[in-house]
């Protein structure tokens, strides 16, 4: 009896801090949306419909970067993957952002970046790996297109690429590692179990919430 009255206890005072957690998730997602919105509305900025009609992964990505000789960045985003028999996206899986500098800099930037993956078996490979490294500041071209692309896997068909809308200043020199990692927590928070990324994007075992078919159909708008 005391067993149970301690598991109803604990129950009870879980449930409602994931439930708080979701809400701040489904926040996540919608400002995510946003900031994809607002950077489709932006001619030098916007990711081609040509090219997320062809992506078979997205990754969207908030992140936030200040430093004084000593740098912090930070951030969060999801990705989704396109299911090679219907066409359509998959819930949401979350990503965490963060990169160790070291050098003279200064100033503070925000910047959201959009991260195609062009490629069934590079989307699989990456999205299940323990972290994904994604070029950091790395400047490039993608096919004929030049605005907002910050970097990429060079070849003659990217399979990657990655278009970025910054605000702010910051410049300086650094040494530094930026990689994205699973954010587990968060699934777990959102999903409500314990599942892998590869559960989520391509095992259909995750049930994608309202906020989640609001970010699938924004993508799916701006493909065509």
């Amino acid at each position: 009896m005391t067993s149970l009255i301690t598991c109803l206890l604990f129950l009870g005072l879980t449930l409602p801090a994931l439930a708080i957690e979701r809400t701040e998730l489904d926040y996540r997602i919608g400002k995510l949306m946003l900031r994809f919105q607002e950077m489709q509305l932006k001619p030098d900025k916007r990711v081609p419909a040509e090219k997320l009609r062809n992506a078979q992964g997205v990754i969207l990505l908030d992140r936030t970067k200040a430093g004084l000789v000593f740098a912090f960045q930070g951030g969060s985003g999801v990705a989704m993957v396109r299911d090679p028999k219907s066409g359509q996206w998959s819930p949401p899986a979350f990503f965490k952002a963060s990169e160790a500098s070291f050098g003279v800099q200064i100033g503070g930037q925000h910047s959201f970046v959009v991260i195609l993956l062009m490629n069934t078996n590079t989307t699989t490979s990456l999205l299940t790996e323990p972290t994904f490294e994604f070029g950091g500041e790395a400047s490039g071209t993608a096919g004929n297109d030049s605005g907002g692309v910050e970097g990429l896997v060079s070849t003659t068909e990217p399979l990657v690429m990655i278009y970025s809308d910054k605000e702010g200043l910051y410049g300086g020199a650094a040494v530094k590692g930026d990689a994205l990692s699973p954010d587990t927590d968060a699934d777990f928070a959102y999903y409500g179990q314990y599942l892998s990324m590869h559960e989520i994007l391509f095992e259909h075992k995750a049930q994608p919430s309202e906020a989640a078919n609001e970010l699938r159909q924004k993508v799916e708008r701006y493909s065509k």
